[in-house]
């Protein structure tokens, strides 16, 4: 209880002290991007605890089940969460910054009762497509009843997140801090003890309660926040469509996203089997979300920058290669040394019986050189409300990435579902740029492609030497680079930026 309290309370710190310095150029860029970073980093990390003992009490094939079930929870939530996540802020925040109480509290009851119709919407969606979802996804056994218990994850996690739209709009940074930190460590407390005596049986009960302590946890701080006031009445579901409306491709785009990642789990259960989905799940887990701690502070500090300048076209494109530079530079080194560790990490992290996917996961790290490149540009469709060609782009990218996958899981097995996230994000980084470079007018610059030319060089050579060494010279070799590509990334950043300084001064543990 005192760790947990004292890394609220540094979690807290880090926040109010993000919240005192506004400056736009390097440093800001700089400083939310590596401690939203860090933050999230310590969530991935008890996170990456709860999965070691999943894979250690249920092995591939649970850890498969699970990917599966929870693939299927994000499809029913993301059809039918009406986008309130997307829709809801900027008007929140908009009444929140310019001091307009009632109106906020007028519209914080709006989202509220928004997310309850979603939450009975997602509740039944989520019955009704049960047997569906059953028979696409399994030829053996009826888990028609399993998928039916999701619904109430779905609707306790509808219920959260109109909450979280409430405290995030209104720059409570420091309570959903502590929210994101408590409900990683409830998961852990939950789920583990499920595993444990249920095997199997114990998944769909974990995700249940978790979501439902998620919400619980949610709902006590925001109604600290902001009491619950019961005086709905039909001007706000009026009021709420132009919110939906805001969100609609949002909700569209991320409703699509979560059934690739259904489809593709099923498609590796049906042609493969649960140990597949498990090992293409472990891969994609540890190397996606890795990448999360860097990707983490768009979100919350670059998307709002960004959409106040939207229309400035010197503006827009300043901001954007700043992101992009800085957010390289940052995630190049913590590549090579994940490219370099997979092989101790995958077994430490699950089990031996991982193993044969280090090679997905290796070539599965490239394609984080060009998400790196893409996240900051992607986000000029949203900030400019082109919602349809946020659409367009988002639903491209899933098309190569289903087929790819389909493809190299055929000619490969595993290792070719790694190549083939290589090919969907690389495709998808010339889509977006050709796209932003016509309709935009977005221009990088020769620094980007500097750093760009630099860093890839490293990291592909590392994947190389992956596959040419082993023993002691493999890890000299990958050390070597490491270091290069760390010296490199600090050397630039010490050149734009003083933060380092800052920081040292500034957080003492």
């Amino acid at each position: 209880m005192v760790i947990r309290n004292k890394m609220c309370n540094f979690a807290f710190r880090i926040l109010k002290y993000m919240e005192e310095r506004t400056d736009n150029g390097y440093s800001h860029v700089l400083k939310y991007t590596s401690l939203f970073g860090g933050v999230q980093g310590f969530i991935i990390l008890i996170g990456l605890v709860r999965n070691w003992a999943m894979a250690r009490l249920l092995g591939a094939g649970g850890l498969g089940l699970n990917s599966l079930l929870t693939s299927m929870q994000n499809f029913a939530s993301q059809c039918t969460n009406f986008g309130i996540s997307f829709g809801a802020v900027p008007r929140l925040s908009e009444f929140h910054e310019q001091q307009e109480t009632q109106k906020l509290l007028y519209y914080i009851q709006v989202t509220r009762l928004w997310s309850l119709i979603a939450a009975a919407l997602g509740f039944l969606f989520c019955v009704a497509i049960s047997p569906l979802i059953n028979g696409l996804s399994f030829t053996w056994g009826n888990h028609t009843y399993h998928y039916a218990m999701l619904a109430i994850a779905v609707a306790t996690s509808a219920i959260a997140g109109g909450e979280v739209v409430v405290l995030k709009a209104t720059r409570r940074l420091g309570a959903l801090a502590k929210i994101q930190i408590y409900n990683v460590l409830i998961s852990v407390v939950v789920s583990i003890p499920l595993y444990y005596f249920f095997y199997h049986s114990g998944v769909v009960p974990a995700i249940v309660l978790i979501a439902a302590t998620n919400m619980l946890l949610t709902i006590a701080y925001s109604y600290r926040c902001y009491p619950l006031r019961l005086d709905f009445n039909r001007s706000m579901l009026r009021d709420g469509a132009d919110m939906i409306r805001l969100g609609l491709a949002y909700v569209l785009a991320a409703a699509i996203g979560s059934a690739t990642e259904m489809l593709i789990r099923s498609y590796l259960n049906v042609e493969g089997n649960l140990d597949d989905v498990g090992l293409y799940s472990a891969g994609f887990m540890i190397t996606i979300t890795y990448a999360g701690m860097v990707f983490s502070a768009m979100e919350t500090d670059y998307f709002p920058r960004l959409s106040a300048v939207a229309h400035d076209i010197q503006a827009t494109n300043e901001t954007v290669n700043k992101q992009t530079e800085v957010s390289l530079l940052m995630l190049a080194p913590m590549l090579v040394g994940l490219l370099t560790f997979l092989p101790i990490l995958i077994p430490m992290l699950f089990k031996s019986e991982f193993l044969p996917v280090v090679p997905m996961a290796q070539v599965a790290v490239l394609a984080m050189y060009f998400k790196v490149l893409t996240m900051p540009v992607a986000y000029i469709t949203l900030a400019r409300h082109r919602s349809l060609a946020f659409l367009f782009l988002e639903s491209s990218y899933f098309v190569v990435l289903i087929v790819a996958i389909m493809l190299g899981y055929q000619w490969w097995g595993i290792f070719g579902t790694g190549i083939a996230i290589v090919v969907a994000h690389v495709v998808e980084c010339m889509l977006t740029m050709v796209y932003a470079y016509r309709y935009y007018d977005y221009r990088s610059t020769w620094a980007i492609a500097r750093y760009t030319g630099v860093q890839m060089a490293i990291g592909f050579t590392a994947y190389a030497v992956s596959l040419l060494f082993e023993g002691r010279l493999y890890w000299t070799i990958e050390a070597a680079l490491t270091i290069v590509s760390t010296a490199y990334s600090i050397s630039v950043l010490r050149q734009k930026t003083h933060l380092w300084e800052r920081l040292k001064q500034r957080i003492r543990i």
